[in-house]
């Protein structure tokens, strides 16, 4: 985890001296790269400096993309990253920064299946599958409580539900303060259904934040980037 602070740190100050124009591409790996500590991973300087490049304008999303899966084809790359999971954090970041610069979204349970396969693509072997069997996690984020998920056999259902209910919820007219409670308790309803085997938090937030932004509100990037 120190390490993970390093390179944050890192990418903060650089961010921070880049221009204007440049901030976006920057906040988009800011939380990319937050995102992993979700699963205590830290990405590599290999994938700190292609995020540069990228903020840069050097180079596209794309070729960034190409540039990482190059980097992790090598035989004696995968041998040395294998044990800490470096490959998955570097991927899905760059992945998460694609997702998050693209302007499109489709508020619905396809587009969130969507999102988990793109982002897990290759690494996961049911990526943007709903799960078929029941699970239970002792998260360290909660002090190490025991969470109950939906039952496999109605998780279909309860997300056209829940979706179903926010679609029909109007923000005309409430406080913000309201507004942001409701959206707290869907975003819990929605994690707590864990419709996925394994990367669900991050797939939950880049659908949040995407969510958000359609709903017109300022995404304050630095609540995922820091505190996934």
């Amino acid at each position: 985890m120190d390490e993970q602070k390093y390179t944050m740190q890192g990418l903060d100050e650089y961010i921070r001296q880049s221009e204007p124009a440049r901030r976006e591409r920057g906040e988009a790996w800011r939380v990319a790269i937050g995102l992993q500590q979700v699963d205590g991973l830290a990405p590599s300087d290999y994938l700190v400096d292609t995020a540069k490049q990228h903020i840069d304008g050097e180079i596209t999303i794309g070729e960034a993309k190409v540039r990482i899966d190059s980097y992790y084809q090598s035989a004696t790359t995968r041998r040395e990253v294998e044990k800490d999971r470096t490959e998955e954090a570097d991927k899905v970041s760059v992945r998460i920064a694609e997702l998050l610069s693209e302007k499109t979204f489709n508020f619905s349970p396809a587009q969130l299946a969507s999102i988990h396969r793109r982002l897990f693509d290759g690494i996961y072997k049911l990526a943007g599958r709903i799960r078929d069997y029941n699970i239970t996690k002792s998260e360290w984020v909660l002090g190490g409580e025991t969470i109950y998920y939906a039952d496999h056999t109605t998780i279909s259902d309860t997300l056209a539900y829940d979706m179903c209910a926010e679609r029909e919820f109007s923000y005309t007219g409430i406080p913000i303060d309201d507004a942001i409670r409701h959206l707290m308790r869907f975003c819990a309803n929605l994690w707590q259904i864990h419709p996925f085997c394994e990367g669900n938090t991050r797939t939950m937030a880049v659908f949040m934040i995407k969510y958000l932004r359609t709903l017109g509100f300022v995404v304050v990037n630095d609540m995922f980037a820091q505190n996934s």
